[in-house]
């Protein structure tokens, strides 16, 4: 793992998501699955794949398809089916948890690898396998791999119910991710101050796009090795506000829960320091805007790029 070339990473995200969207505009990665609308899915994977997975699949069970996202190193999976097709994701490839879960159904049921390399182990035996399109990351860290897992299982809900334009859905993520990534010496620095402190950063994000507060806050433990949290908007109320109380509480609120107003009443009555990402917010130390944040889903594919740098940043120094 390298800080410069993580940098260099997301520095690339507008760029790659562009290739990405183009592959989409020319090719469904999904054709010739054995996922049907019918299907039983059970998408499997660790870390950043487990976030996207989770997301995607309660994404899925609101349009009527029946999906279930489970962590790969769980001893209770989902029984087979003559429905059940399994979903594999491993940006590696090589995740250990991942093939042992996928050994034990390969045999019972088909297996779809989605996968950032190509020919890995994971794809041995699948019934099809979806490319990431993510390309090398050269740091050492799932960033650009997160965020093509996120967008090609939103492709996988497009072709089961037949909304949403996927392709122009990335394209307005690199739009905002260049945004960010131009303005970054302004907002940056501020973001720096108030959201790193001595006992770590909070981020809190809507059930909807919980992935986002997850994966923000594994960049900030796996590259400079701060503590961080993710937290769903509404349940940290119950399980996070204690902190404000005896802590030095730094909060990133990626906005868009009904749940909001309980949780800045007690920031606001606690003193504790709030970083409002997405949406104007009075009681806010600091606000960070991007080009296409009044649009959820780029919301969902874009607003984990400011803890990715805030990580950057911080361990670079």
């Amino acid at each position: 793992m390298n800080p410069d070339l993580f940098l260099a990473d997301l520095e690339r995200k507008p760029e790659v998501l562009g290739v990405l969207a183009s592959a989409l505009r020319s090719d469904d990665p999904w054709a010739g699955s054995p996922i049907s609308a019918d299907s039983r899915i059970v998408l499997l994977g660790m870390g950043s794949s487990h976030y996207a997975n989770s997301v995607a699949a309660a994404r899925l069970r609101t349009r009527g398809i029946d999906a279930v996202a489970e962590l790969a190193s769980s001893d209770l999976m989902p029984a087979v089916s003559d429905r059940t097709v399994v979903v594999a994701v491993s940006a590696s490839g090589g995740s250990a948890e991942t093939l042992h879960a996928v050994a034990g159904y390969r045999e019972r049921c088909p297996v779809v690898a989605l996968t950032n390399v190509d020919g890995s182990t994971v794809t041995e035996g699948a019934a099809h396998v979806v490319p990431m399109l993510a390309q090398v990351e050269a740091g050492g860290v799932a960033c650009r791999s997160f965020q093509h897992t996120l967008a090609l299982l939103l492709a996988l809900e497009s072709r089961l119910t037949g909304g949403g334009d996927v392709p122009a859905l990335v394209e307005a993520a690199a739009a905002a991710t260049a945004d960010l990534l131009e303005r970054q010496d302004a907002w940056l620095p501020p973001l720096i101050a108030n959201a790193i402190g001595p006992d770590g950063t909070h981020i809190v994000a809507p059930a909807r796009r919980l992935s986002s507060a997850q994966q923000g806050a594994l960049m900030l433990r796996e590259g400079p090795r701060l503590p961080s949290v993710g937290c769903e908007t509404g349940d940290w109320s119950h399980v996070d506000v204690y902190l404000t109380k005896t802590t030095d509480y730094r909060m990133l609120l990626f906005v868009g829960s009904r749940w909001e107003p309980e949780l800045e009443r007690w920031i606001r009555e606690r003193g504790s320091r709030l970083v409002s990402i997405g949406a104007e917010n009075a009681g806010a130390a600091q606000v960070i805007r991007y080009r296409g944040d009044d649009s959820d889903d780029v919301r969902l594919l874009t607003e984990v790029f400011i803890p990715e740098l805030l990580s950057a940043a911080a361990w670079s120094n």
